[in-house]
């Protein structure tokens, strides 16, 4: 499959225009570019890598090496902040744009803010804001974190960096060797970016908002514990939502 999907990216043909044309004919140039994309991919070079894109939530997002590469899990991500119907939303580490561009494509009068500590994420984030036409309806802001504090807001949403330092560790040659190290690993527990994220959050959300965070499938508890030490007031509802394969993925403390 993967191959197939090389030989459509030399090609720039569909899967459908290779099924009907099996008997044509590569050019000598085609033929070179097709073996060594599947060279460097059995080296472990990630797909995304080597065509440039990749589908999120019906869309075709744009990654490059300065990029997380979208996951599927974070897909629950975006539908628990759809389903909060917010009118203006902050992306925290917002990478590749993906979450951010997909509230704004689902929700035409949605005010989306999208920071990252990376102007080269930024600058991906904001090319496929262009390409699917909401570039429009997104600010976008080089900041660690909320450092560059926005106006309150109805939902901050983010997908930080959660790896521990032992799980960097033992993460795959793919994944550490050509994934940004700073879009994955958040330090020795995997936690210290969630708690700043989470104390910087105070005083940002208009009443009766909301934090949505994507968290490791281990980590429920801590971040749980962590919430309610930030956020003690009365009335305040912290909840863990699993993704769709069952597995602790998404934090949520309502004010």
């Amino acid at each position: 499959m993967e191959a197939e999907i090389l030989l459509m990216h030399v090609l720039d043909a569909s899967r459908s225009q290779l099924l009907t044309h099996p008997d044509k004919s590569l050019s000598s140039d085609q033929l070179a570019r097709f073996e060594a994309l599947v060279g460097e991919r059995g080296a472990g070079y990630p797909l995304p890598h080597l065509t440039g894109r990749i589908e999120f939530y019906g869309l075709e997002i744009e990654v490059t090496a300065e990029v997380l590469i979208p996951r599927p899990e974070t897909e629950t991500l975006v539908d628990l902040a759809l389903a909060r119907c917010p009118r203006s939303v902050v992306d925290v580490g917002t990478g590749s744009g993906c979450i951010a561009v997909a509230l704004a494509k689902e929700r035409p009068d949605l005010e989306v803010c999208a920071i990252d500590i990376s102007p080269a994420a930024l600058a991906v984030a904001q090319r496929n804001a262009e390409r699917h036409g909401v570039d429009d309806r997104v600010q976008f802001i080089v900041s660690n974190l909320l450092d560059r504090r926005p106006s309150p807001v109805d939902l901050i949403v983010s997908n930080p960096p959660y790896v521990s330092a032992d799980e960097w560790a033992a993460l795959p040659p793919t994944i550490r060797h050509y994934e940004p190290r700073l879009a994955l690993e958040g330090g020795s527990d995997g936690l210290d970016l969630i708690r700043r994220l989470l104390s910087q959050s105070q005083g940002l959300l208009e009443p009766g908002g909301a934090l949505l965070i994507e968290i490791g499938a281990n980590q429920a508890e801590k971040v749980r514990e962590i919430a309610k030490t930030v956020f003690p007031q009365q009335g305040t509802v912290v909840r863990i939502h699993p993704d769709l394969a069952g597995r602790d993925r998404v934090l949520e403390v309502q004010v």
